[in-house]
């Protein structure tokens, strides 16, 4: 009896929410920057209680540059859309219009590696990309682990495209929703040395 291949595993459907990620610019007056970062504090609190919302990573500015970076995830684009569209939220800005302005917002983008490495609720400057790819080679190596353990013996018989795709399609999530957030806070003061306290 001839042996059939086994199925590959399950791919999300199409029309599965994805995570998103909405960056806002901002350029605040000259000498505003300690007031501008006490409204970010405040909108945080406030987003943590919103249904969807994943967290929010703030950059501060490079040298003389006085542009901070918002960068929100949310779980889907409607519930992304109906946080910006908040009365709420929309009076937050109007204060914030006092101190500063958007220069840029990208549209929604699908989540992905760029938000791995966040600090929610604080403005902190990027972690250096050596350190970003030692951190993901620290999450992945288990995860690579995992799977020549516990897939790789019964996939012998796929073919080798099928094999291949074993790998992301376990990795990926797992890296993007499990590992990675966890690494990022438990390494949080080598990440970001400047938020110590």
């Amino acid at each position: 009896m001839t042996r059939r291949p086994a199925s590959p595993p399950p791919t999300p459907a199409a029309d599965e929410p994805q995570g998103v990620t909405l960056v806002i610019s901002w350029a605040v007056q000259r000498g505003r920057e300690e007031e501008f970062e006490e409204l970010t504090h405040e909108i945080a609190d406030r987003a943590r209680e919103f249904c969807g919302h994943d967290g929010v990573t703030w950059l501060r500015p490079h040298g003389s540059q006085g542009v901070y970076h918002s960068v929100l995830r949310f779980t889907d684009e409607d519930r992304l859309m109906e946080w910006v569209q908040l009365p709420e939220r929309q009076d937050w800005l109007r204060r914030v219009h006092e101190i500063a302005h958007e220069v840029s917002t990208s549209p929604p983008q699908t989540t992905g590696t760029e938000t791995w490495f966040s600090l929610p609720e604080q403005p902190v400057k990027a972690p250096p990309k050596w350190k970003a790819t030692l951190m993901t080679m620290l999450g992945a190596y288990p995860v690579s682990l995992l799977i020549n353990w516990l897939l790789s013996p019964h996939l012998g018989s796929w073919p080798l495209p099928l094999r291949a795709l074993a790998f992301p399609v376990v990795a990926a999530p797992l890296l993007t929703f499990l590992i990675m957030p966890r690494l990022s806070r438990l390494f949080r003061n080598w990440l970001y040395p400047d938020t110590r306290r």
